[in-house]
């Protein structure tokens, strides 16, 4: 039977998709499903921000050095890079839900290690873990976002992430200054305050997140997996570790670099022509949105967090605060943060154009870096607080308006590698970023401290001008050494990532804007879909 014999009903276009996955749910309903969601990125947010201020008693009481300092940081990082984009291949497969709750049991496991570790060796090893819950927590926010909510719908939502970050953001350096400045509580809290968060995420998403699972069959990439994971190890391995325990052209550091680069190349090649379902389809760098869009966001991740995560060390050890006032510091960078966020968001939503706000935010990531690479140990606070302003109006114009590009253009089936990958090549970018950063942070203090100190006649070890000093105990003079050595190297990180920004600017400049979709699917998904469902309808109905 032809379709031109059948009702007239029969021929519309009928919907084929659920609420959850056609963009019908309410306001209500989208953000009653993303309260869970929402709080378990606050608790992944929280387990970064509260021991950012803690960490110069962390590493003074388990007696560790600039490179645990440092490593402290990049092995969560670490860990959250080299999984991300398996996450966001996972949840192209099994049930989101499952995947993040999963994800929340890990985060809090690790959290449990750490703070009971006895030394900075357990301590780094309970960050891996918990990096490995992190990367799920960060990496699934975004997918199951894209499953309920269209495109250009999405902006509205991006404000509710970046609220949730600046909370987390804020919040977490002033708790975790007040856990460490709290007689009977001491710096281990830092990481058991998280928990009762945890709990009640995990509760959150059982009661509220509900969303249709597509059952196929599922292929596991494991070689891909291993691939990626153990090539960008190595790599990140080489950038924290060279420079200080071994020499850039040493042997060690040779060796580093080629079998890390045989390892990812061989894990493309596996994803290319060996797996079934790659963790990262090189498919997907065929969108041209997509591809610069990877590459702005590795440079956007050295810059930002490669020198914004040095800040708190600054106002400590340059500016002599206590670890709850450099909390309070925060709050300049991450006001323009939000402010930024939810206001191009929303703009965004009602317009469905977004190139000119990814392009205003990278000038001002530029300006901001820029401003802050003046600072030293006697800068104005108010200017500080001014320079981290800048800095946070153009990185929350940016960070999740890359994501929105690619999910723009990006099929719902390889929607969760997709959204991965940008969060995995920004956490990459800022792996390194942190590890190179802290390398070159390290080195300056180092040299000047040694320098300061030879001219008022004191003699010290290698180790010792890398450690990192408790203030209080110092004579003045040696203090002052110290905090001017801090002060001057920090403004010299900051410098070294404004070419950085530069690069991720020139890439944003280049990506082709793409009206954003009011629909969960593309075009030429929509189509087979919407026929198919027509070749239903028209099969019921009767022959005259």
């Amino acid at each position: 039977m032809s379709v031109l014999s059948a009702p007239s009903s029969a021929t519309q276009p009928v919907p084929v998709e659920s609420a959850e996955t056609d963009g019908s749910m309410s306001h209500r309903q989208v953000l009653e499903a993303l309260s869970g969601l929402l709080l378990a990125m606050f608790v992944a947010m929280l387990s970064s921000t509260v021991v950012s201020n803690a960490l110069p008693a962390i590493v003074t009481d388990l007696r560790g050095s600039q490179t645990g300092y440092t490593w402290v940081v990049v092995a969560t990082l670490l860990a959250m890079t080299a999984t991300t984009p398996i996450w966001g291949k996972l949840a192209d497969l099994f049930s989101k839900k499952l995947l993040v709750q999963s994800a929340l049991v890990i985060f809090s496991i690790g959290s449990l290690i750490a703070g009971f570790a006895p030394s900075m060796e357990v301590l780094i090893g309970a960050r891996v873990v918990q990096g490995l819950g992190v990367g799920g927590l960060t990496a699934l926010v975004q997918v199951v976002i894209a499953s309920m909510v269209t495109p250009r719908e999405r902006g509205r939502y991006a404000g509710y992430i970046g609220a949730v970050f600046a909370v987390a953001t804020v919040s977490g350096p002033l708790i975790g200054g007040l856990i460490v400045d709290t007689p009977g509580l001491g710096w281990r809290w830092c990481f058991f305050v998280g928990l009762p968060v945890a709990v009640a995420a995990f509760a959150l998403l059982q009661k509220t997140l509900h969303l249709p699972v597509v059952r196929r069959e599922v292929h596991i990439d494991y070689l891909g997996a291993t691939l990626i994971v153990g090539g960008v190890s190595l790599l990140l391995v080489w950038v924290s570790l060279a420079g200080n325990q071994f020499a850039w052209d040493s042997a060690t550091s040779i060796g580093l670099v080629v079998v890390g680069l045989l390892v990812l190349v061989s894990a493309v090649y596996v994803e290319m022509k060996v797996a079934v379902e790659p963790i990262i389809p090189m498919r997907l760098f065929r969108d041209r949105t997509t591809s610069l869009a990877t590459g702005a966001s590795v440079l956007i991740g050295v810059a930002m967090f490669g020198s914004t995560v040095y800040l708190s060390q600054y106002f400590q050890l340059a500016r002599g605060m206590s670890p709850t006032h450099a909390g309070l510091m925060s709050i300049a960078m991450v006001g323009g943060l939000v402010v930024s966020s939810m206001t191009t968001g929303r703009i965004i939503t009602r317009t469905g154009l977004w190139k000119r706000y990814l392009v205003g935010g990278m000038v001002a990531v530029i300006i901001g870096l820029s401003l802050l690479a003046t600072i030293d140990a006697s800068t104005p606070l108010v200017l500080v607080g001014a320079f981290m302003a800048v800095l946070g109006l153009g990185l929350g114009a940016t960070m999740q308006n890359l994501v929105l590009a690619v999910q723009n253009n990006t099929a719902q089936s390889d929607m969760g590698a997709a959204s991965s990958l940008v969060a995995f090549f920004r956490s990459m970018g800022g792996s390194i970023g942190v590890a190179a950063l802290g390398a070159v942070l390290s080195h300056q203090v180092a040299a000047k401290v040694a320098e300061g100190l030879a001219a008022i006649g004191v003699t010290t070890s290698s180790t010792e001008s890398h450690s990192i000093p408790d203030l209080d105990s110092l004579p003045g003079p040696v203090r002052a050494i110290f905090e001017q050595a801090f002060g001057e190297a920090t403004g010299h990180i900051f410098l070294v990532a404004v070419p950085f920004a530069v690069a991720a600017f020139l890439c944003v400049l280049f990506i082709r804007e793409v009206p954003l979709r009011t629909t969960i699917l593309r075009a030429d998904e929509i189509a087979p879909e919407a026929t198919a469902a027509l070749e239903d309808q028209v099969e019921q109905v009767p022959a005259r």
